[in-house]
């Protein structure tokens, strides 16, 4: 395992703040206004102690210093953020209004990108305070935000792609037959944080017929001999993302079980190596949907090839047919075909990838071929 990498800096705060609020004007936005939740973490190194009511906002526009709006009582927290001296805290008590409070930071007429998870509560306040501003949410307005990874971002997530490996070695040890999808689940888990996850976002154990399910929440099934195992999991180490996907076998299994496997690890290894900077995110979903397609599985291919991924696990941009967004060294999204016959099994091998300067580079490197399980 890598260690604990360095911790980001004021500076590096302050410049993707600066960033963000160049972003915002190249879109012909007024500024960004960012509420509780990843893009503070990503932005400010910020995150309020609990989820509460009161309105924290961070305010971003170009030519304004970076101003955050905290409620009195949180902001020593937020003065001991990372971020903190990089921008102003400018807080408000109990009993005053909030609005009042944020309004004169921003241009009355202006569209604001808002972050997605911004409270209604909060945005209708704006609104009744600035009746001559408009919205757009931040994956619509300003989606390539933080998709584009610094050497720094790239070194935790090949960390936590690190753990995520090794998570998968290790449950190839143990048992799967007789025992239920909930406790291989909590196998998973368990290993992920052994391993340095702070946070656990999923386990999927899909066995047998609930493998046709891509989201499939692990329950009570018993796993038996005979059957197909989808196994998906993933959470943050260092604050970034890991989310991989392998499918095993219990016990030895069939031609057409191998078949459907094989179609699967080609497609996912075609779309890899088709990754490059200058094409289309949707190029690398229409790679592995006609070999899928090509293997008379298209129609069993129900999802997208791939998603961004970074301090949250699901994030843009996003592998699908429509999305013209092109590659950019740095860029870091999963590459996850999979195959699902309803009432009988699934398959899905998924790696995380990032864009170099001159192709992809896998952040999994466990094998993808079917391992069988006891």
């Amino acid at each position: 395992m890598t260690g604990t990498p360095a911790p980001f800096t004021a500076d590096d705060y302050q410049a993707r703040m600066e960033r963000a609020a160049r972003a915002a004007a190249d879109a012909g936005l007024a500024g960004v206004l960012v509420a509780p939740g990843p893009d503070l973490v990503w932005l400010t190194g910020y995150a309020p102690p609990a989820a509460t009511e009161r309105l924290t906002l961070l305010v971003l526009a170009a030519g304004q210093d970076p101003v955050l709006v905290v409620p009195t009582l949180e902001a020593p927290d937020a003065e001991k953020a990372a971020g903190a001296p990089a921008l102003t805290l400018r807080d408000w008590t109990d009993g005053k209004d909030p609005y009042a409070t944020t309004a004169p930071l921003l241009d009355a007429a202006g569209r604001f990108g808002v972050s997605d998870n911004a409270w209604a509560l909060h945005l209708l306040g704006l609104q009744k305070a600035l009746p001559g501003t408009s919205y757009v949410s931040l994956t619509e307005g300003l989606p390539m935000l933080r998709a584009v990874k610094d050497a720094a971002e790239l070194e935790r997530l090949a960390a936590a792609g690190e753990a995520a490996d090794a998570t998968y070695e290790e449950i190839l040890k143990v048992s799967f037959a007789g025992r239920r999808e909930s406790e291989v689940a909590g196998d998973l888990a368990d290993l992920l944080r052994r391993f340095g996850h702070s946070q656990v976002d999923f386990t999927v154990v899909g066995s047998g017929p609930n493998g046709a399910n891509p989201h499939h929440e692990a329950g009570e099934r018993v796993i038996d001999n005979g059957d197909m195992v989808v196994l998906d999991f993933g959470g943050l180490k260092h604050g970034y993302g890991s989310d991989t996907s392998r499918t095993v076998h219990v016990g030895e299994p069939s031609a057409e079980e191998r078949r459907v496997h094989d179609v699967v690890r080609e497609a996912q290894e075609a779309a890899f190596r088709a990754v490059r900077p200058g094409i289309a995110c949707q190029d690398v979903d229409r790679v592995a949907r006609a070999h899928i397609t090509e293997a008379g599985y298209g129609d069993r291919f129900i999802h997208r090839t791939g998603h961004g991924i970074g301090v949250t696990t699901h994030e843009p941009p996003y592998m699908i047919e429509g999305e013209e967004q092109p590659l950019v060294p740095g860029m870091c999204f999963s590459v996850e075909p999979g195959i699902y016959l309803q009432g009988r099994f699934g398959v899905r091998i998924e790696d995380i990838v990032t864009v170099t300067e001159d192709g992809g580079r896998r952040l999994n490197n466990t094998s993808r071929e079917m391992a069988v399980v006891h």
